[in-house]
């Protein structure tokens, strides 16, 4: 069986995020979903909330497994004998994360390989911090994320603007 991870924090999920996610489930036999917090980044929506998006929006897709980890992504994917790891790669920023991932994850264990897909143009440059930020002015997202979760995000995102 060829086992994928596609790790991310999806907070929130975006149409970039689903576009790998379509085109991951075409060539893994289970396809497994990955939220994992980075210290790095504050989180808005809750893991149960993320999942929710992700179910929600991934409903459609028979080969998706939807999980969480606050271990290593590397060692998720050990554990679950799965030697692909899937990384989303926008611009010449994220490629310097990304490769820095790719080595430490590799140093970790040489039992996963980090496969990098690449947007297709309409998503090349929506990123989870600029949904935040439209929905912090009022902006439509509807071009940004799937229409299932708008209220959803629309709703936990002018809930924290209130409270700051």
């Amino acid at each position: 069986m060829n086992k994928v991870c596609y790790p991310g924090t999806f907070d929130p999920l975006t149409y970039g995020h689903l576009d790998v996610i379509k085109r991951s489930a075409e060539f893994a036999d289970e396809l497994h979903i990955l939220i994992a917090d980075s210290l790095n980044k504050k989180t808005n929506f809750s893991v149960e909330e993320r999942k929710e998006m992700i179910k929600l929006v991934t409903n459609d897709i028979p080969n998706v497994v939807i999980a969480y980890t606050d271990g290593l992504v590397v060692d998720y994917c050990l554990k679950n004998q799965i030697k692909f790891m899937i990384r989303g790669l926008r611009t010449l920023t994220d490629y310097e994360h990304e490769y820095a991932l790719f080595y430490y994850n590799r140093n970790l264990s040489d039992k996963v390989e980090t496969l990098i897909l690449f947007p297709s143009s309409r998503n090349h440059f929506i990123s989870s911090s600029s949904i935040k930020e439209l929905v912090s002015h009022g902006a439509d997202i509807s071009s940004y994320v799937p229409a299932k979760i708008i209220p959803m995000i629309e709703a936990k995102l002018k809930k924290n603007i209130c409270k700051n």
